[in-house]
């Protein structure tokens, strides 16, 4: 059975990584509600659609000692991810024994239809594909041109977790850009989720929830006197 995974690179032991991780979170007084994580070139460097569900799939190096550092926490976790092939990817999710980790999943099957594009698996090959159509956790299906900002609302719905309430990591500045103007605090990661990331994350989640309640204590002071400002710029 192949192994997919990072061949020839030294591995943190799971365990040392976690410890490392919840050292990390310990530093932050506010932290999110949920984390939501990408799965391609993000937990696992690879295109899922180009391998076999026979592959045994590995993560990248730190990503399962952060995860298992976050459910210690007590901090919840879903999947975002699309893929034309969601049955290798659940398949990988399982030989992983990850699955019960995420409190909601939300893939998109990408099916024959009359929009169509190729996917870049490796270096000279390519598939053919459709359109987009949703898949979440209970294999319901959804026909729908799909991006993830409608997996975060999807999200959303299932967990009650406010935007400005979730941390989210992927390998796509597009999908960091749209989901960051919902109130998602977005972290691109270049070389899969990692402590560096992990870091990085946190910081910026406490800075976004300083900024946001900055920007409360102003309006509360403007709708209590809102003829203050209008006072001064008479004076």
């Amino acid at each position: 059975m192949m192994r997919l995974g990072l061949p020839g690179r030294e591995k943190m032991g799971d365990d040392r990584v976690k410890n490392e991780a919840l050292q990390i979170i310990g530093m932050f007084q506010v932290l999110p509600r949920l984390v939501v994580f990408d799965l391609d070139y993000t937990l696992w460097p690879f295109y899922c659609e180009c391998r076999s569900k026979r592959e045994m799939p590995s993560l990248y190096p730190q990503a399962k000692g952060i995860l298992n550092a976050f459910k210690d926490k007590g901090i919840d976790m879903a999947i975002a991810s699309r893929s034309p092939t969601p049955d290798i990817a659940n398949t990988f999710i399982d030989k992983l024994n990850i699955k019960p980790m995420f409190v909601a999943k939300v893939k998109s099957l990408w099916i024959g239809g009359s929009m169509a594009r190729w996917n870049i698996c490796s270096e000279g090959e390519r598939t053919r594909c459709g359109s987009w159509h949703e898949l979440v956790i209970e294999n319901e299906i959804f026909s729908s041109w799909t991006h993830k900002t409608e997996h975060f609302q999807k999200i959303h719905l299932r967990t009650g977790v406010p935007f400005n309430s979730m941390l989210f990591f992927d390998d796509e500045d597009r999908n960091i850009q749209t989901v960051s103007k919902m109130g998602v605090t977005s972290i691109l990661v270049d070389n899969g989720v990692n402590l560096g990331a992990l870091r990085e994350g946190l910081t910026k989640f406490t800075q976004n929830v300083k900024t946001t309640e900055k920007n409360k204590e102003r309006w509360a002071k403007f709708t209590q006197n809102p003829n203050s400002s209008k006072s001064k710029s008479e004076d």
